[in-house]
């Protein structure tokens, strides 16, 4: 038994491990506090079993394109935002290092429950280890002129500093907080570093494919426009309250089905606001005045797109459309020809869709990571995750090095990314870098410099290569694209470009559409 700020809470021992699920951070985001900022639970009497997940903020389901991949539960209920607990330790005198993990999803899917992340390894290895829940979708990221933005966001900077006041009496030092999560769970932890009100609750963080950023507000409203027009509604929150739930989960993933991190499109984001996110954060921690002294570790996996583009076909789709694609790629980059031409030289045997993929993530992640590790040497620590599924054409796909931060290669939904066989030994490596991180600040490699080093874990033992990613991130700072007046389309089609192709980036997924993928 454990109290919390609200009341005392009752674990049970799993393998010599502390557990505890389910505990409420905040009240339930309906009813009155629907679209609203999160508020403190109510406070209760006697002895919470806490043995559980907790219900699952609401979301829609995987396509079954992906849904073969990748796991996430459904647990009912509205008391959905909370938070669990691994502790080798609990109680007040251990000190011990923690870990808070965000879970990824596009921040319209995913929660703390997914099995992957199972927390008793850090636990096994001297780490309290906390995954927490958080609104997603227009729930959590919805923009309305009625209703403060981001409050998914401002959910996750509740839960922080629940950690903050409560992980003491669970073992832990709130003074050695590291925060940690990947894809949009490293966007949102990239957002709260960089957040003013945030200051104080955190060490250090770990960003795993996922950059801090802002999203354009214009494509966030976008998204809610199209959802209120199909449901004939004002683009208020005072309206989309009023609806169904399921129904409201059905009219998002209609309006975002063809949205990716390839394709473009309207999506959710965090957003600048003027108060939780003062200013893009990525320009705020490159500045140097947001969390000057906190240490960073943070990369990418080899062949990131290949998640978002092998389920379904779009691959060979991507590669069939040839320059319309490319061109669709320089729109969503900003990119002009000679981007592309360069991928072409250093990769001549590489396929359409792995240069459009490549493209992509170096805008989205490499390139910004870059910049991030640049500003703060010495105290910045970069990795590639380069080892390949097993399953055929994912590669070193989004997500997969999660099974092997985590080491749950056992459990079977790490199998769904990984396949059979997936090597014990790197996932010893890659924890134990991420808990020696957890505890020390160093996962065990040099720190940035001018040379880039990065620790490549891959086939084999884990190696430090220097500069892996230079040669490609190089074309972007030689060859610009055209400078352009806010809102003009940029130039885009090579010569050999099928006419009226070009497009500015919000067309992107109109334009592929017209080449076929609606049937996709």
């Amino acid at each position: 038994m454990v109290r919390t700020p609200y009341g005392a809470v009752r674990g049970a021992y799993e393998d010599g491990v502390a557990v505890f699920r389910g505990i409420p951070y905040a009240a339930p985001p309906f009813g009155p506090n629907r679209f609203r900022p999160p508020v403190p639970p109510e406070p209760w009497h006697g002895v919470r079993d806490a043995l559980t997940f907790g219900p699952t903020p609401p979301k829609p389901p995987y396509s079954e394109a992906f849904a073969q991949y990748l796991s996430d539960p459904v647990v009912p209920g509205d008391d959905c935002l909370n938070l669990n607990v691994w502790t080798p330790e609990p109680g007040p005198g251990a000190r011990l290092p923690v870990l808070v993990w965000l879970h990824g999803g596009a921040l319209t899917r995913g929660s703390s429950s997914v099995p992957v992340y199972d927390g008793r390894t850090f636990a096994r290895d001297g780490v309290v280890c906390v995954s927490i829940n958080y609104r997603l979708g227009v729930e959590g990221y919805g923009l309305f002129p009625d209703a403060p933005a981001n409050a998914g966001l401002r959910d996750q900077l509740a839960a922080l500093r629940w950690v903050r006041e409560a992980i003491e009496a669970f073992g832990g030092d709130p003074d050695r907080i590291t925060l940690a999560g990947q894809s949009a769970g490293a966007i949102s932890i990239g957002a709260l570093v960089a957040a003013p009100q945030a200051q104080g609750l955190f060490r250090r963080a770990v960003l795993q494919s996922g950059a801090p950023e802002a999203a354009d507000r214009d494509k966030v409203r976008r998204m809610v426009r199209r959802m209120a027009a199909r449901l004939r509604i004002p683009a208020t929150a005072e309206a989309f309250a009023a609806v169904d739930r399921e129904l409201l989960l059905r009219t998002q993933a209609e309006v975002g089905r063809l949205s990716s991190p390839v394709l473009g499109g309207p999506a959710f984001g965090i957003v600048v606001d003027g108060d939780l996110v003062p200013r893009d954060p990525l320009q705020a921690l490159v500045d140097g005045g947001a969390a000057p002294g906190a240490e960073l570790l943070m990369g990418w996996t080899r062949d990131e797109y290949r998640l978002w583009l092998v389920p379904g076909g779009l691959l060979e789709r991507v590669d069939r459309l040839g320059a319309v694609a490319l061109a669709g790629a320089m729109a969503r980059c900003h990119a002009g020809h000679e981007v592309p031409r360069g991928y072409r030289a250093l990769r001549p045997d590489a396929g359409t869709a792995e240069i459009v993929g490549q493209m992509v993530t170096d805008h989205l992640l490499r390139r910004p990571l870059h910049r991030l590790a640049d500003a703060r040497p010495g105290t910045s620590y970069v990795y590639e995750f380069a080892w390949p599924s097993r399953l055929p054409g994912l590669g070193a796909c989004h997500a997969l090095e999660l099974g092997f931060v985590f080491d749950s290669g056992d459990v079977p939904e790490s199998a769904k990314l990984a396949g059979r066989g997936a090597p014990q030994e790197l996932a010893d490596a890659m924890h134990a870098a991420w808990v020696r991180f957890a505890t020390e600040g160093d996962p065990g490699w040099e720190p940035w410099d001018p040379r880039h080093p990065v620790r490549v874990f891959g086939e084999g033992e884990p190696y430090t290569a220097h500069g892996p990613r230079d040669a490609e991130l190089a074309l972007w700072t030689a060859a610009p694209a055209p400078a352009t007046p806010p809102g003009a389309a940029p130039v885009l089609p090579p010569a050999d470009a099928s006419p009226a192709r070009a497009t500015e980036p919000r067309s992107v997924v109109r334009l592929l559409r017209r080449s076929g993928v609606r049937r996709h």
